[in-house]
């Protein structure tokens, strides 16, 4: 008896529905990205291991799907490593390429591979597929697409301010309103750590207390301790838990508290210029907070840092985040390369809208309308209109078989096709097409470019 049929957890198959709402927002995206002067580019599915590994943190390593090398994989594999089954160690002979974890390291591996063919500043966006070997849970899945958008080639700050209206534009053009745009700092958490004597410990420092509205206060602290952060350092950062009031405040208290770190100091610098540039210039229905505990645990961030909340009352993890990487292109031998990106979570951003019923309605009508078929004759009387109507841009399709009609209309209604074109003996004799609204049962006789017209 065969199996039944299944996929592995954390993918999906997705119906024509789906398909075009996902391309609504894909397409939403994609016209902001080249609005703000961002050109397409794409790279391959899965990328040489050394590539990837080493540039996520331990963590992120950890959820990178490495893909088994060709033919018998074990012949050419360490035979001590194998006997003392160390997958660690055994995993670099017998895997030497992995499913991409993000956009932003191949993107890295790409400007560096192609840096004589680039004109600098370069603005790039990429919308693809990547995959992570994580838990499956409610927006969170192994493959799943991102939406990139990043800048190298330039330190100015108005890139972040711009990253921060791009934010703004997307979601305020599928209607999300009042999405929080979290903004912080890398040299603020370095500062942090220095002032409270861990700077040893920055990664281990970050990693916790990004987990903050995950695992709350007490779990933060106990990880930190996990990780040999002492309780006195621990006390000195106890503000940062509960930090409140308006940015300029936030940012004041900040400049207190790393008085006494250049580093941090900078950090603070950095994100006066680029809050109260965003203040000034305004943002239409996105909002902007400065999160002290937005940490975002990838190695590679060295200044701002982004992270997007969805609207309130939304129970979503986020839906896009980002930031500055000064040091990205240098681990592939290009130095002194600046970057600084964003991403789109499309499949979390699909369920807010889903949720929030923001999708227009004509998103998922793909064909307009459908001509009966009343037979051969018909048919063929039926296909020169329909040919004429898809060369004006009008989607139309003939129903197939000369079945009964109530099965056809059964069948344009199920598919949810506004319109049932009706062309029997009766129409073609004067040379003209009865056009029905399958909602309200009007119907209207028409000649080609009056139908034309209508379903336009």
């Amino acid at each position: 008896m065969a199996s039944k049929p299944s996929i592995p957890k954390g993918t999906r198959d997705f119906s024509p529905a789906e398909v075009a709402k996902r391309q609504y927002i894909i397409q939403t995206i994609k016209t902001n990205f080249e609005k703000f002067g961002f050109q397409p580019i794409e790279t391959p599915s899965f990328e040489n291991s050394e590539t990837l590994m080493g540039k996520y943190g331990e963590e992120g390593d950890r959820l990178i799907f490495k893909i088994l090398n060709s033919g018998d994989y074990l012949a050419k594999a360490n035979a001590g490593h194998l006997e003392a089954k160390d997958s660690t160690k055994l995993t670099a002979s017998i895997s030497e390429k992995a499913l991409r974890y993000d956009l932003t390291v191949p993107f890295a591996r790409y400007v560096v591979q192609h840096q004589n063919e680039i004109e600098f500043p370069f603005k790039r966006y990429q919308i693809q597929p990547v995959w992570r070997a994580d838990r499956p849970q409610k927006g969170r899945f192994r493959e799943f697409f991102q939406c990139d958008a990043d800048v190298v080639g330039s330190k100015s700050l108005w890139q972040e301010v711009e990253l921060v209206q791009l934010y703004d534009a997307v979601f305020t053009d599928l209607g999300l309103t009042g999405a929080t745009v979290k903004i912080n700092n890398r040299k603020i958490l370095s500062g942090i750590a220095e002032v409270i004597g861990a700077s040893d410990k920055l990664i281990d420092f970050t990693v916790a207390l990004d987990k903050l509205d995950k695992i709350g206060e007490d779990g933060v602290k106990k990880e930190m301790i996990e990780k040999g952060i002492s309780e006195d350092a621990i006390t000195k950062v106890q503000p940062l838990f509960n930090f409140t009031g308006t940015i300029t405040e936030k940012l004041e208290q900040l400049a207190q508290l790393l008085a006494d770190s250049q580093e941090g100091m900078k950090g603070v610098e950095e994100l006066r210029f680029i809050c109260e540039n965003v203040i000034q210039l305004g943002l239409s229905t996105a909002e902007l907070d400065l999160d002290v505990t937005l940490a975002r645990g990838l190695n590679y961030y060295t200044g701002a840092i982004f992270e997007v909340a969805a609207p309130k009352g939304v129970a979503m993890g986020s839906i896009g985040g980002g930031g500055r990487y000064d040091d990205l292109t240098g681990i592939f031998g290009l130095k002194n390369m600046s970057g600084v990106g964003i991403s789109f979570g499309l499949d979390r951003i699909y369920l807010v809208v889903e949720e929030l019923n923001l999708f227009p309605q004509t998103v998922t009508v793909s064909t307009k309308a459908l001509f009966i078929n009343y037979g051969e004759k018909e048919a063929f009387y039926a296909m020169n209109a329909i040919k004429q109507l898809r060369a004006a841009g009008i989607k139309v399709e003939l129903y197939p078989d000369n079945a009964k009609v109530g099965k056809q209309f059964q069948h344009a209604d199920k598919r949810f096709i506004p319109y049932a074109v009706i062309a029997g003996e009766e129409e073609m004799n004067q040379g003209k097409y009865a056009l029905k609204n399958l909602a309200t049962g009007e119907q209207n006789l028409l000649d080609l470019e009056e139908l034309k017209a209508a379903l336009r």
